[in-house]
């Protein structure tokens, strides 16, 4: 039967017009070696393909070669669903997944832990283009591939050794905005606290001005401006010279949570150098640089921006690998989604000529500071988060972060020093460990570590 992409008008046609009645009669799997719905704990497949029949269904080291297919609305930009694939492929040892809206049709390859794009073309052409799409995860190909990898299966020391090695490797999280007051520097300071009680080494970063993530992290234990300790060793130096200031020697130890996490702090002065640091194109990727020289001291940099579409942002956007978004998703947060959707354009473009860097991958928006009322979180917010994906293009992460009195509290505590009242928070972690917004925290840690291949 031919297949027509007119027709496909939501995810369910895709789905039943494109992958049920064409694709995978079309490279030739038979119904008992296809599933639809298909869970794995907390992973949702659309459709999994075996090149022979599994029973019971179980995906390891030595499952015949499968495919993932994922079909999304012809609404949807597929590059949004790229991080949720490559979960997907890498978690469960899926060589193969093939993701379409019926408008556009890819395939793409797990390659240790990480994915690449192999085939690529529009849903009107796929008649012409079925035979290399066979050639890919046809059936009876996967049934050859399995012959090369089970004489494949004795993995040499220093092939393990470099899956180890790239499965470990820093990964850099900016925490981005353009929209103050939505809970970028609760998530940045709780989420780093989470992930280092999980054994993971942890650095934050503070690249906004007002020094938000600084004072958080309790780092700021002067009460007069006199006895300032940051003003001479901070973020600022790190940007503004390539020869000196290594981030080891600005960043310092925070004891806001146990363990304790390091953190480089930021300076009211850091707005006075921005025209300057403009005229200094080596400035944009300073950060990044300095970072390449610790990535076997640290597991994860979590960066914290301003609200505002300055140099300090686009630095830490070029600097990331990852982006969350967080959100109160309330008109004017949404609005700015826009906002940031242009400055990525823009970022990515810079990062792809003349750093030949992939784009940034969008871990996803952060619902964050959203109320606990019953009837706001039964009835105003499942419409709040269906609209993100529907009318700006980016997906919804799992966890939610609410507005809880112990949030406030935690980032409110105090310490006398002599006769000087001065700020002393602590993470919400060890504010109240069970508490009901520690344990979101703790859902958001897990989130982030598996959609970044950490665990």
């Amino acid at each position: 039967m031919p297949f027509n992409p007119e027709l496909c008008r939501n995810e369910s046609e895709v789905e039943s017009k494109l992958i049920v009645q064409y694709l995978l009669p079309q490279l030739g799997y038979t119904p008992e070696t296809w599933h639809q719905e298909v869970a794995f704990g907390n992973i949702r497949l659309d459709f999994l393909a075996f090149a022979a029949q599994v029973i019971p269904l179980v995906l390891d080291a030595n499952s015949p070669l499968s495919v993932v297919m994922e079909a999304k609305s012809p609404k949807q930009n597929l590059n949004n669903h790229i991080p949720k694939l490559r979960h997907y492929l890498t978690s469960l040892n899926v060589r193969y997944g093939l993701l379409t809206n019926g408008k556009e049709i890819r395939i793409y390859e797990k390659f240790q832990n990480d994915v690449q794009l192999v085939f690529q073309c529009n849903g009107k052409d796929v008649e012409e283009k079925i035979d290399q799409i066979t050639g890919l995860i046809g059936r009876e190909n996967l049934k050859e591939w399995q012959v090369i990898d089970d004489l494949d299966i004795q993995v040499s020391n220093d092939n393990l050794n470099l899956e180890v090695k790239r499965q470990h490797s820093m990964k850099i999280i900016a925490v981005y905005h353009n929209k103050g007051g939505v809970g970028k520097t609760t998530t940045v300071v709780n989420l780093a606290a989470a992930l280092r009680k999980k054994g993971k080494r942890v650095l934050v970063i503070d690249l906004d001005s007002q020094a938000n993530t600084t004072f958080a992290t309790g780092l700021v234990k002067f009460d007069d401006e006199e006895f300032d300790d940051i003003k001479d060793s901070n973020i600022r130096h790190i940007l503004e010279s390539g020869d000196f200031y290594p981030i080891e020697e600005v960043a310092r130890k925070s004891q806001f949570t146990n363990p304790e996490i390091s953190v480089v702090p930021s300076h009211i002065s850091l707005m006075n150098v921005e025209n300057e640091l403009i005229q200094n194109e080596d400035s944009k990727t300073m950060l990044a640089q300095k970072l390449d020289t610790i990535v076997e001291q640290y597991d994860v940099v979590l960066i914290d921006t301003p609200p505002s579409l300055n140099l300090y942002a686009r630095i830490a956007l070029i600097t990331a690998d990852y982006l969350i978004i967080p959100s109160d998703l309330k008109p004017f947060a949404n609005q700015g989604l826009l906002n940031v959707k242009d400055f990525l354009k823009k970022i990515n473009a810079y990062r792809k000529y003349p750093l030949r860097k992939p784009p940034v991958e969008i871990l996803g928006i952060l619902a964050c500071k959203i109320s606990t009322n019953n009837q706001f979180v039964k009835h105003t917010l499942p419409k709040r988060l269906d609209t993100i994906p529907k009318r700006y293009g980016f997906e919804i992460m799992d966890t939610v972060i609410y507005e809880r009195d112990d949030l406030a509290k935690c980032a409110e505590k105090t310490l006398m020093i002599g006769d000087i009242e001065v700020a002393d928070p602590v993470s919400v972690l060890d504010f109240k460990p069970d508490s009901t917004a520690a344990q979101e925290f703790e859902l958001l840690a897990m989130e982030v570590l598996q959609k970044t291949g950490l665990i």
